[in-house]
């Protein structure tokens, strides 16, 4: 477990020491620590960071036991019995008046817009750290005969309780309210960025189609850029790169690298994300003797464009003709469309006008 990561022998050493020294105070020394290394670059943290989502799942559903058992026993029926309307008062203080003037302190002269700010005034669930340290006081108030003190914990459960219902009810609400969450969006992200997935994101730009390009080719994502779109480098199936990606107002994934194995992954990667209806990739390439890696054969994501649209057919196709838009009217439908152009073209989108 410590071979290979000296952050985490040195994080139990701080902990330990720190509250040596002043009693209770590790768990703020660690946090710092945690931001820290989190801020470094001289040690990669990723192995850490995987290692903490496992070990933090399974501490965190032990500790909410332990601490919950707490109001199981005698003593904490009785003091939940013992609340009335005051608590209901101080919860309603919590969420409308504290919350609201922390963040309007704590924001001022930053580049939040007034709805980003009200969006972070609604919502400040409380959780296990209350709890945690809640309990650790309420012992230690108890034992030192301070009138009141079993109140903290039931207290404390109930703004958890209160907090989480309030918030995890009305927080999608208030953001569509205020414009911070978009009901169905209709975005892609575009993982890829050659030559023919960077006409195509052209086209979609010029339709104002939000969209995002990624691709691991400094050049490819040089060229998106100069042409005026929007592109990130990098692996897409990096967890921090897809941590930091923003994903606003986007809401499909087009798998669009040469790679059919890769192109898989990442419909099955982004699924968890987007949903698997919403992710799509090119055909895998399975047409042998001519040169080209073969497939799998096995798409995870639903087919883009054509059963025979795999990559190198899509930019040879690009290579001989342009990525154009064209308006279907009640006087030129997508039958005389079809009619007047036959299998020289491969419809790609469908844009209605609804956007």
């Amino acid at each position: 477990l410590w071979k290979g990561n000296p952050y985490l022998g040195l994080v139990v050493g701080v902990f330990a020491g720190t509250n040596h020294l002043q009693h209770e105070s590790g768990l703020l020394a660690v946090t710092l620590m945690g931001v820290y290394a989190a801020n470094q670059h001289h040690v990669s943290v990723r192995h850490i960071l995987e290692f903490k989502e496992n070990l933090r799942v399974l501490l965190l559903s032990s500790l909410f036991i332990l601490l919950a058992a707490r109001l199981a026993t005698a003593d904490g029926m009785q003091a939940l019995g013992t609340l009335d309307l005051g608590v209901v008062a101080f919860l309603a203080a919590l969420i409308l008046v504290v919350r609201p003037i922390t963040v309007w302190v704590s924001t001022r002269g930053s580049r939040l817009s007034r709805e980003e700010k009200l969006f972070l005034a609604w919502l400040c669930p409380r959780g296990i750290v209350a709890a945690a340290v809640a309990s650790v006081f309420g012992f230690e108030l108890m034992e030192q005969g301070y009138e009141g003190a079993e109140l903290l914990v039931p207290v404390t459960f109930v703004v958890i309780v209160g907090t989480v219902v309030v918030y995890g009810l009305t927080s999608g609400i208030v953001a569509r309210r205020l414009g911070l969450a978009i009901p169905n969006p209709q975005g892609l992200l575009i993982v890829g960025a050659s030559s023919w997935a960077r006409a195509i994101a052209k086209a979609l730009h010029e339709e104002d189609i939000p969209l995002l390009l990624v691709d691991a080719n400094r050049r490819n994502v040089r060229e998106a850029r100069l042409a005026g779109l929007p592109a990130r480098r990098g692996n897409a199936l990096d967890e921090g790169l897809g941590e930091s990606l923003d994903l606003f107002g986007l809401g499909r994934v087009l798998a669009l690298t040469p790679n059919d194995e890769v192109n898989t992954l990442l419909t099955l990667h982004y699924a968890h994300t987007f949903g698997r209806s919403a992710t799509y990739q090119l055909v895998p390439d399975t047409v042998p003797g001519k040169g080209r890696p073969g497939g799998s054969g096995h798409p995870a994501g639903r087919t883009l464009f054509d059963e025979d649209a795999d990559y190198y057919a899509m930019s040879a196709r690009c290579g001989r003709g342009k990525v154009r838009v064209t308006r279907l009217t009640e006087q030129f439908s997508y039958e005389d469309f079809l009619a007047q152009h036959g299998e020289r073209v491969l419809p790609l989108f469908a844009l209605g006008d609804d956007g």
